[in-house]
């Protein structure tokens, strides 16, 4: 069985774009958590740049079938969180510096 760790789930939700911004969501800094249990069971809690982001839909379903896609996982649990608001400053260096 293979081992699921943070590095997969990074990576997996990397793949996932804000449409807005036409960057990956690890990068805005919307991800504020993120668990693996028995190594097949993800919880990830993250954020949206902004409580009326028109996308957050689609961007959680997005999170969601990514993480599902990992192999080796077999719960996925995505939830969304508002506390603390999303800043520019929780985007990482490179893309403060490219924005």
């Amino acid at each position: 069985m293979p081992m699921v760790d943070k590095n997969d789930v990074l990576e997996a939700l990397r793949g996932c774009k804000d449409p807005e911004l036409d960057q990956d969501i690890v990068s805005i800094g919307l991800i504020y958590g993120i668990d693996v249990k028995d190594n097949e069971s993800v919880y990830v809690k993250l954020t949206m740049t902004s409580p009326m982001c028109p996308v957050t839909s689609l961007i959680l379903a997005d999170a969601q079938l990514r993480l599902e896609a990992i192999s080796g996982v077999k719960k996925v649990d995505v939830e969304l969180v508002w506390d603390p608001l999303w800043s520019p400053e929780m985007m990482d260096e490179e893309l403060k510096y490219r924005l």
